[in-house]
């Protein structure tokens, strides 16, 4: 963090700016629970990577195309719409491969396929794997069960293209293939069902008409061969021959009529109800063309022709030139009548194909086609019954005793020719529906795969380091945010706080007690040079006074460092040869004595009795010119002795004898004594432990001692650890201190 200080009397304006530099701090200062934590993270990467069984993943590509709709689709008339609505159809095919009724399917012939193939070792998700395998042996999963597994079937659209794939995760590398060609061929077989069911509805109809028809052949021949027997008349005239062949042909020609009549009626009505079923008003639209004058006047006029064409073919006289010029020209009128039939009709396929929507235009094509075919079958049908009317009223005149042989005959006839003719249109149609291809072409069928392709072993163990790092260095980041203690100068000056120094941490003074006076013990040491650099803040702390004659040391809670950094600010200035005392007024937990290793008793307290006298209480310090006074007998009632007018009196007589009084105190958070200390006193001092004190706690104990006698001046931050990322701060200290260290080995050495 980068700070501009500028001076405000009693501390400094912070203007705060985040660097770089304050990131790499706060990692150092927490390098080793991110350490920690990355290894955490990496370890359960490398173990889960390990342990991780291998996924095999089979995929099939399918080529989805759209219906044609019979003929118009084949060769669009508008190339500019024909894609058009293409990537709704391919997401309407897509939902039907993700629907339940193909998840069915697929998970019947799953079973089928196991069933058959007879190798539990080659599939690992269709067995239940809720049971303890050590306990019960292999058991196939449901259909229910096989069902819902199948949700798991990625199915995706290449993008821009009609190909879909189908891909499938397994254990096991043939249950993977297996089961993505198996999802593939129900689809297959489903869509070409769904193509095919207009067509099949037309070639059960005609089925069932042969039947019927062959059922009434085989009557009227048993009626002939009783009216023989019965002694009827068993032969016919050439001309009664002749007439009964051209009224039975006629008959057969009209039945066939309507019998196409019934079974195009059947498949328009399918994509009626498929239509009315997505847009009711569609099927009527379509309707109205269907019936459309003109078209139903050329349906008519071609209809009149052909009946015209056949009389004139059922006349076998016919040997004239003229006569047979005229049955040429009636063939060639009746092809330019279709022509302009065939013509009308792609205009009006072409009005309905941009009419209608885009998911129903093959429907509406289909639905126009067969409503017209309907038409035209119904005038033939009615023109050929005019037909046999006419040869029905000849067939009457005939003589009495033939006419009843006469009329089995022509039944018989009827029936022969009739039976032929739905059995060839049954044997069209039913090729028709089996050369009907589907909509889907399965192009890629899925090969078992050689190499699994889960799990991503170096991935997850990237993926493991990054996290562990990312968890590391969040929880350093949060560890920062949460944390309200003191952990550097920054924290103090942004407080508005002046900062007098910072004292680094000393290794070892928990451990043994008799470094806490390291200003005597370990004089060139950093730590020493620590002290004599807050003496000189010190001296220079206050420029309204000239001299410094009293320093109260105080802290915010207790255990924060205050006795040490007291003993040692005395030390310090003792070795500048001024003559230096330290006072120990913590008379709840006193520690004066224990740091130079003396009694607490006798101390200034028991002076104050009267016990003792002034020169029994002053115990010298092994460092020249700095003594020391303890606390002595501990009093019911400190904060009444420390405020006392006999404690001044007693300041005064120590600063007539002293160029320095050093007074140790008790926290001035938990007691008053510190705060009427620090009136008494030139300059008081907090001192702040870093890492430990409580940022509101140390405010508020700067706020107590912020009063009239302005004697505060500053912060001394204890036991600062430079060495996590604060290191320029204590260049100079490494340098000093490394110098100092290679000159006593090269004296040692040469001695």
């Amino acid at each position: 963090m980068n700070n501009n200080l500028n001076n405000n009397g009693a501390g400094f304006e912070i203007e705060e700016t985040n660097s770089l530099k304050d990131y790499v701090n706060l990692i150092k200062l927490n390098i080793i629970p991110i350490l920690l934590i990355t290894l955490t993270g990496l370890t359960v990467a490398i173990i889960f990577a390990l342990m991780a069984k291998d996924i095999y993943t089979a995929s099939n590509a399918l080529k989805i195309q759209k219906p044609s709709g019979g003929g118009i689709l084949d060769a669009p008339l508008l190339p500019e719409f024909s894609d058009f609505g293409n990537d709704r159809f391919i997401a309407n095919e897509i939902e039907i491969l993700k629907s339940y009724r193909l998840r069915t399917i697929v998970a019947s012939s799953l079973i089928d396929s196991f069933k058959v193939i007879n190798q539990p070792d080659s599939f690992y998700n269709l067995f239940d794997r809720s049971i303890d395998f050590d306990k019960a042996p292999l058991k196939l999963k449901s259909i229910n069960d096989l069902v819902k597994m199948l949700e798991d079937t990625k199915i995706e659209q290449k993008r821009g293209l009609d190909i879909v794939t189908i891909s499938y995760e397994s254990h096991s590398p043939f249950e993977a293939k297996l089961i993505a060609n198996s999802y593939a061929d129900a689809y297959e077989n489903l869509s070409l069902k769904y193509t095919r069911q207009q067509l099949t509805t037309v070639v059960e109809f005609l089925k069932e008409q042969g039947k019927e028809k062959y059922a009434s052949l085989l009557v009227v021949e048993e009626k002939i061969k009783t009216f023989q027997i019965e002694g009827g008349i068993i032969a016919l005239d050439e001309q009664a021959k002749a007439l009964i062949d051209m009224l039975s042909t006629f008959e057969a020609q009209r039945d066939a009529a309507l019998i196409e009549m019934i079974a195009t009626n059947k498949q328009a009505n399918a994509y009626k109800s498929e239509i009315d079923r997505q847009n009711p008003s569609i099927s009527k639209y379509i309707a109205s063309y269907a019936t459309e004058p003109k078209l139903k006047g050329l349906q008519e006029q071609i209809a009149q022709l052909e009946m015209q064409r056949d009389l004139a073919l059922s006349d076998t006289t016919i040997s004239d030139a003229s006569e047979v010029l005229l049955l040429n020209q009636t063939n060639r009128r009746i092809n330019e009548l279709k022509v302009e039939l065939n013509r009308e009709l792609e205009t009006f396929k072409q009005s309905i194909f941009a009419a209608s929507p885009e998911e129903l235009r093959g429907l509406s094509v289909s639905l126009l086609e067969a409503k017209v075919k309907y038409e035209s079958l119904k005038s033939s049908f009615e023109k050929t019954k005019e037909i046999v009317t006419v040869y029905e009223s000849r067939f009457n005149e005939l003589p009495e005793q033939t006419i009843s042989l006469a009329r089995l005959t022509r039944e018989l006839n009827a029936n022969e020719k009739l039976y032929q003719l739905v059995e060839e249109k049954y044997q069209e149609s039913l090729i028709v529906e089996q050369s009907t291809a589907g909509n889907v072409l399965i192009i890629d069928p899925a090969i078992r795969p050689l190499l699994p392709s889960k799990p991503n072993r170096k991935l997850i163990v990237l993926i493991g380091l990054i996290l562990g790092m990312g968890i590391g260095f969040g929880f350093a980041f949060i560890r920062n945010f949460l944390d309200n203690t003191v952990q550097t100068p920054e924290d103090i000056q942004k407080r508005n706080i002046n900062v007098l120094g910072w004292i680094p941490k000393i290794e070892g003074i928990t451990l043994n007690k008799e470094f806490e006076f390291i200003i005597a013990k370990k004089s060139d040491s950093i730590y020493s040079e620590a002290f004599r650099a807050l003496r000189t803040k010190i001296q220079f702390a206050k420029i309204d006074k000239k001299n410094i004659n009293t320093i109260h040391v105080t802290s915010s809670t207790p255990s924060e460092g205050k006795t040490t950094v007291s003993v040692n600010i005395a030390g310090s200035f003792a070795q500048t040869n001024r003559k230096t005392v330290i006072l120990d007024c913590d008379l709840r937990k006193p520690r004066m004595h224990k740091v130079f290793g003396g009694e607490r008793y006798p101390g200034f307290t028991d002076y104050f009795l009267g016990d003792i006298d002034l020169d029994s209480i002053i115990h010298k310090s092994e460092l020249k010119n700095l003594d020391y006074i303890t606390a002595g007998t501990i009093p019911p009632n400190p904060s009444e002795i420390l405020g006392s007018n006999q404690m001044l009196s007693f300041i005064e007589k120590l600063k007539e004898m002293y160029d320095l009084v050093v007074i140790d105190s008790p926290p001035i958070i938990a007691v008053t004594d510190s705060e009427i200390l620090s009136r008494i006193a030139d300059a008081s001092i907090l001192v702040a432990s870093a890492g430990e004190t409580d940022m509101e706690l140390m405010t508020k104990a700067v706020d107590l001692m912020r009063h009239e006698n302005n004697s505060f001046i500053g912060v001394v931050l204890n036991k600062f650890s430079y060495r996590s990322g604060y290191g320029s701060y204590y260049k100079y200290y490494y340098y000093y201190s490394h110098n100092r260290e290679n000159a006593k080995v090269k004296h040692k050495t040469t001695t």
